[in-house]
């Protein structure tokens, strides 16, 4: 086995965009760490990251318990040694209007999406900051920027995760520290999510459209692990609402009143749906798939165009330099 290029640790590991992302984390050649409740999926997702050569650990825990959190980075560190990456994935979330959830309902929501990331971020940052090198990467979404209707929880969830992020952002640039802090804001995913959560409707949930695979995902997840930037925007439907919302507030509030509702409920898909795993695992290895593999977009020209970036600036230099030069040499010729 080929010397590591370190150990990443990855909350809501087993399913959907966490599983993908623990592939494309052990096919770059990291050792991976799972964290997620259902012992089924973690005994898979490990296996399939010792299959690429890489050393995988699955640990048992609820994000939402700030000291299983913390006891699970004792035996990460005890046993793969330090920790150098940190990805805030897991999350959990209702498919209902806000005045239809329970209080419960709704309290586990946050608990595990916003608190969960709280406490994986506590975590990590109590053992890289002391060493003044290590990288977090909070999985946000593009609902972080614009609520939806029937995703109060979620919403507001992800809302906090930058809130809170931008609040540590500053108070590790103020103390000088080298720890990084990053968040990817995800778009429409077709992962399982949509066939176990909690939902009060008849027809089967799923992501508003446009859909995109969750290795379109892991691949930006697993870019900005190899070059950390601050914030990354993932699928052109991404950049779209976050731009929509800061430049045309009322049309969004307007389009997603009238197409966000329907968008969540898929009258083409009538397979049974999980059981919710709002508060227990669901039993079984379910994979990073949902059911909508039919329609799911397996690329984006934006995140290439994000990835290769570089390359794309130096063209853009290149050309400007030429055109300048040519047109230099123009005027001279008259």
């Amino acid at each position: 086995m080929s010397e590591a290029r370190g150990t990443a640790v990855i909350t809501g590991g087993t399913a959907g965009l966490g599983r993908a992302t623990a592939r494309e984390f052990a096919d770059r050649g990291w050792d991976v760490v799972v964290l997620a409740r259902g012992e089924d999926g973690l005994a898979a997702t490990v296996a399939e990251i010792e299959a690429a050569g890489r050393r995988g650990l699955g640990i048992s825990v609820d994000v939402a318990d700030a000291a299983a959190v913390d006891a699970a980075a004792d035996r990460i560190e005890a046993e793969f040694g330090e920790i150098d990456l940190w990805v805030n994935n897991a999350m959990t979330g209702t498919i209902s209007q806000f005045l239809d959830t329970s209080a419960a309902d709704f309290d586990r929501a946050t608990a595990v999406t916003y608190f969960g990331a709280v406490n994986g971020t506590r975590s990590a940052l109590r053992r890289m900051v002391p060493r003044d090198r290590g990288h977090v990467i909070q999985i946000g979404s593009a609902l972080a920027h614009r609520g939806i209707p029937l995703q109060a929880a979620y919403c507001g969830a992800k809302h906090a995760i930058h809130g809170f992020t931008d609040s540590i952002v500053g108070e590790l640039t103020h103390n000088g520290s080298a720890v990084a802090v990053s968040i990817v804001d995800m778009p429409a995913l077709n992962t399982v999510q949509f066939n176990w959560v909690k939902s009060e409707f008849d027809e089967h949930p799923q992501p508003v459209p446009p859909i995109y695979q969750p290795e379109v995902g892991a691949r930006a997840i697993a870019d900005v692990a190899d070059r950390p930037r601050r914030r990354t925007w993932v699928g052109e439907s991404t950049v779209g609402l976050v731009l929509g919302t800061r430049f045309a507030g009322r049309f969004m509030d307007w389009y997603l009143a009238k197409n966000a509702w329907d968008g969540q409920l898929s009258k083409d898909h009538d397979q049974p749906q999980l059981k919710p795993n709002l508060y227990e695992p669901v039993p079984g290895d379910h994979g990073a798939h949902g059911i909508f593999d039919d329609v799911a977009r397996d690329g984006s020209v934006q995140t290439w165009a994000i990835r290769h970036r570089r390359s794309l600036s130096a063209a853009g230099i290149v050309g400007s330099a030429a055109a300048a030069i040519g047109g230099l040499v123009a005027l001279r010729r008259r």
